[in-house]
């Protein structure tokens, strides 16, 4: 039987929108794979998903989609797999493949997109299916606590990282610093940039100092410098013009969440003027996905996680909601005996 948990009634988690599930191990179809989770990581999106800021696409469904596994069974047209292989499982589930996004190699804005943990269970259980085509290869002897939250955080940061437009060597601020934060910056300081965080959370403050960031602030105070490129981590719209007004002329904010409370209205000399843009970050591309998990290898990204045995899934939510995780929430389903 498949142990894990389900958004029942969305709310605020002192409701309890997860509860706890046993059902028959799923059986794989054409083209996909079965994987006993090793480690699932906790993403802010989950919260959404759970508090209903996202509203569910389907009834009882396990959220979670930064799964680490091993495959324990396939279906029919698997090529890449083999049983015992590792593989990872993203928020990308699946696309057309046929429209003019896909065609254009932006899948990520395909209007026929699915999701892990959204639209089909995810990965707060012991067992999940996900389809070949968007399982990532992982190498077998790390740590899987290590791996999860390289799956949406570190995939996501990426992304919205490079649509930050943050130049060589450039001077780029942080608003937030939690999981998809902290692996982004690493990323950015690999690659030479000056990075500001501004969080109102002093344990993350002592985080980015940790990893080399030049400074820390809280998140509404105005950074050290002005600022070539920033992104918005944190679900709140009213950082919004906070950040944009640090920007240097020409500078980019990237608002990378899927969720964002009502952002403030702009003043639009302060604001916008001097070319300053604001850009959205939707999803990511199977390419986004290779593209970081290379790069996270090569440079040796690592992630600071506070793990969470699975029975305590919820527990790691209200954390999340309360500020409380350091760095990156990872379940940890129980030794298959």
């Amino acid at each position: 039987m498949l142990s894990g948990w389900v958004v029942d009634r969305p709310g605020p988690m002192v409701t309890e929108p997860l509860v706890k599930v046993r059902r028959p191990v799923p059986e794989p179809g054409p083209g996909e794979l079965l994987l006993r989770v090793e480690a699932c990581g906790v993403c802010r999106t989950d919260l959404h998903l759970a508090e209903g800021d996202l509203p569910p696409r389907r009834r009882e469904t396990v959220p979670g989609h930064e799964v680490v596994g091993r495959v324990v069974a396939y279906g029919p047209g698997v090529a890449r797999f083999r049983e015992g292989d590792r593989a990872g499982v993203a928020w990308l589930r699946g696309t057309c493949g046929i429209c003019r996004y896909c065609a254009a190699g932006h899948e990520n804005l395909c209007p026929r997109s699915t999701y892990t943990g959204w639209d089909a269970d995810g990965g707060f259980a012991d067992f999940t299916l996900v389809p070949e085509d968007y399982a990532y290869g992982l190498p077998g002897d790390q740590d899987p606590a290590q791996l999860a939250p390289l799956l949406c955080a570190g995939i996501i940061g990426y992304r919205a990282l490079r649509r930050s437009a943050l130049p060589p060597g450039g001077r780029l601020g942080i608003y937030g610093f939690g999981a998809s934060a902290h692996l982004a910056a690493q990323v950015a300081l690999a690659e030479g940039a000056t990075v500001h965080v501004l969080t109102r959370s002093a344990v993350a403050r002592e985080l980015a100092l940790s990893l080399g960031a030049a400074s820390v602030g809280g998140a509404y105070d105005p950074p050290p410098e002005p600022l070539d490129a920033a992104v918005l981590f944190a679900p709140v719209g009213d950082l919004v013009p906070v950040a944009l007004a640090a920007l240097d002329r020409g500078g980019t904010l990237a608002v990378a969440g899927i969720h964002l409370t009502d952002i403030p209205v702009l003043n639009y000399q302060r604001h916008l003027f001097q070319e300053r843009e604001l850009r959205s970050v939707t999803s990511n591309t199977r390419q986004d996905g290779r593209e970081f998990l290379a790069l996270a290898a090569r440079i040796g990204i690592r992630a600071t996680v506070t793990p969470y045995p699975l029975d305590r899934a919820d527990q790691a939510l209200t954390d999340l909601a309360a500020d409380r995780v350091n760095g990156a929430a990872v379940l940890i389903p129980p030794p298959h005996v």
